[in-house]
C-alpha cells in the first residue's frame, strides 16, 4: 500500500463560481482537510514499491508515472528543438494531460495558478467558474474551441496539473472524462528529483525507450513518404502516388492494468 501523503485535500463536490472565489483569503481552509491517505497523486518517496514495479502498471514519463485508462492512446507533443514537451492521453471522451511542476515546500502554488489561469481565460472571453473537487479547487472553462477543466494538486516541492479538453459538455462535473481523469490522477506518481528548478518550471518529460523508438520510426517513415511525393521524374501537374499512412503500433511502451498504450502522432 502507498505511504502517507504530505498534502491534504477535501472531498466536497459543491460548486462555487465568480471572480471573488479566485481571491477569497479563507477559501482554502476546507480544501486541506479530511485527506484519504490511500488516494494520490503520490511522491515517489512515499510509496513502498520500487520504480521497476511501478512501471509495470504505469507509463514512465520521468517526472510522472501515470496509469493508462482503457482504450487510451498517447499523443506526444514536441517542442521546437525536437524534445518531448507533453504527452497527452486521448480517450473517446476527450484528452487528458498530466504534468508536474516545481513548487515551494509549502502548499499554495495551485491556488495562485488557478487565479492566473482564470484571469487569462476570461481575457480570452471564456466562461470560467471555480468548482471544488476531490483535491480542492478545479477550474472549469468554456471556450470557443473546447471545454476545459484544470485539476491541480500541491505536493512537497512539486505541483501536478491535470488538463481535460473535450467538446461541449465533456468536462462537466459528472462527465465520464472527468471520472477517468480523477482516477488516473489518484494513481499518479511524481518523481520530483533533487535537481533545483525555478518555481512553476515544468519538470522534465522523458519518454520510455520503446516509445522514443516508435516516434523515430514514424518520423522516418513520414520523411520518406514526403521524399517519395517529391521524387523527380513525375509528369508535370501529376502528383506522386500517395502511400498508405503509417498505422499506429498496437503495443505501447508499457502495459498497464487497464490496457496497452498506443502511440498517436498528431
Amino acid at each position: 500500500m502507498f505511504g502517507r501523503r504530505k498534502k491534504n485535500a477535501a472531498t466536497d463536490d459543491s460548486r462555487v463560481s465568480g471572480v471573488a472565489d479566485d481571491t477569497a483569503p479563507d477559501a482554502d481552509d476546507t480544501e486541506h482537510a479530511n485527506v484519504d491517505p490511500t488516494v494520490g497523486p503520490f511522491d515517489l518517496t512515499e510509496v513502498d514499491d520500487s520504480r521497476d514495479a511501478l512501471v509495470e502498471t504505469r507509463l514512465d514519463l520521468g517526472s510522472v508515472l501515470i496509469p493508462l485508462p482503457e482504450g487510451g492512446q498517447l499523443q506526444v507533443e514536441m517542442n521546437r528543438s525536437g524534445a518531448p514537451q507533453a504527452v497527452h492521453v486521448v480517450t473517446q471522451h476527450g484528452r487528458i494531460t498530466i504534468a508536474a511542476y516545481a513548487a515551494p515546500k509549502s502548499p499554495g502554488q495551485w491556488r495562485e495558478v488557478t487565479g492566473d489561469l482564470a484571469t487569462s481565460l476570461r481575457a480570452d472571453k471564456a466562461d470560467v467558474s471555480i468548482e471544488t473537487g476531490p483535491w480542492g479547487r478545479e477550474l472549469h472553462a468554456v471556450t470557443a474551441n473546447a471545454d476545459l477543466r484544470f485539476i491541480g494538486v500541491d505536493g512537497y516541492r512539486w505541483m501536478v496539473r491535470c488538463v481535460l479538453a473535450g467538446p461541449a459538455g465533456a468536462v462537466g462535473g459528472d462527465a465520464p472524462l472527468v471520472a477517468i481523469a480523477r482516477n488516473v490522477l489518484s494513481q499518479t506518481i511524481v518523481d520530483r528529483g533533487s535537481d533545483p528548478h525555478p518555481v512553476r518550471t515544468p519538470l522534465p518529460v522523458v519518454l520510455p525507450a520503446a516509445l522514443t523508438a516508435q516516434l523515430a520510426a514514424a518520423q522516418q517513415q513520414q520523411a520518406q513518404q514526403a521524399a517519395d511525393r517529391q521524387a523527380p521524374g513525375q509528369p508535370t501537374g501529376q502528383a506522386a502516388p500517395q502511400p498508405a499512412a503509417p498505422t499506429a503500433p498496437t503495443e505501447g511502451p508499457r502495459r498497464g492494468t487497464s490496457g496497452s498504450a498506443m502511440q498517436q502522432l498528431g
